[in-house]
């Protein structure tokens, strides 16, 4: 996207009625940034309603003339969520911050979309940019290599493959600085398929992608047993998994709420926690800010 990027960071304040706007205080009060840092996208309502800011930080108002609820799930909310990253994604922002939403929020409201990251997709990509979901906490990172799909629904080929573990590496050399990355590569079957006795999608999809990746000078595993790669995460640069749960799962049991979730692939990097709304403590002044702290710490 070119031209004028603003040098603040845009942060959003999820679903009303979840714990977004908390943590976002939480996490904003305890980084204590300066105040040409961080732009808000919420309602000041909304702010009030969820704590007190210790700094006078811009606040990008979008509507929300209804009630907060916490812990409920409505269209109102819903349409709030949707506007707060649409507008995020409208201002050139130099990076983007987003609390969570909820699916069904959203969908209540008319916006048929599975996360934030299909909403990124369709207002910041162009020229044929495609938005990844890379998990990080510290050195450990996860690709997926599909997104939120329902397991009898995965199909994965070998140019999505080949696409996807293209631009991974070109994200490594360009935002990282790391110019030759090591990544490993999950099976997509149990034991990575016992050759063809588990499933075929190793020996037809995966295997030629990775022959076609390495003439292209990038450093990749074959196809490895998820349940023992994750074992040795620390020796690469970046762990890619075929779906949504076999990359979370380890990621999330070693890290936790510090596992930060980075769109990379459009001209704007965005982060977000690793957690979802938490509805059944929001508005408790319970929630645990540490996501929202390693998401922000991430694009500073």
């Amino acid at each position: 996207m070119a031209g004028y990027r603003m040098s603040k960071i845009a942060v959003t304040t999820g679903d009303p009625n979840g714990i977004g706007a908390e943590i976002t205080i939480k996490a904003l009060n305890k980084l204590d940034l300066p105040d040409d840092k961080i732009v808000l996208i919420s309602n000041k309502k909304i702010i009030d309603f969820y704590g007190r800011l210790n700094r006078n930080y811009e606040i990008i108002e979008i509507p929300y003339k209804v009630e907060i609820e916490p812990g409920k799930v409505t269209k109102e909310a819903g349409e709030f969520s949707f506007l707060s990253v649409k507008k995020a994604c409208e201002i050139n922002a130099k990076a983007i911050v987003t609390a969570p939403v909820a699916k069904n929020s959203l969908y209540l409201a008319g916006h048929k979309f599975n996360g934030q990251t299909e909403i990124l997709q369709k207002y910041l990509a162009h020229d044929n940019q495609l938005a990844e979901m890379l998990f990080v906490a510290g050195k450990f990172r996860v690709l997926l290599l599909t997104r939120h799909v329902a397991l009898k629904d995965i199909i994965i080929t070998k140019e999505m493959v080949v696409e996807k573990i293209s631009n991974l590496k070109d994200f490594f050399a360009s935002h990282l600085g790391i110019k030759e990355p090591k990544f490993a590569l999950c099976g997509f079957n149990p034991h990575s398929g016992e050759d063809g006795i588990l499933g075929h999608e190793e020996k037809d999809i995966l295997i030629p992608a990775v022959e076609e990746l390495r003439t292209k000078g990038i450093n990749i595993t074959n196809p490895l047993p998820a349940d023992t790669l994750f074992i040795k995460a620390a020796e690469y640069d970046c762990c890619i998994a075929n779906y949504h749960d076999q990359g979370l799962i380890p990621i999330k049991t070693v890290a936790g709420d510090k596992t930060v979730n980075m769109t990379i692939g459009l001209d704007i990097i965005r982060t977000s926690p690793g957690h979802g709304t938490a509805f059944d403590i929001a508005g408790k002044n319970i929630a645990d800010e540490t996501g929202m702290i390693a998401a922000i710490k991430e694009v500073l």
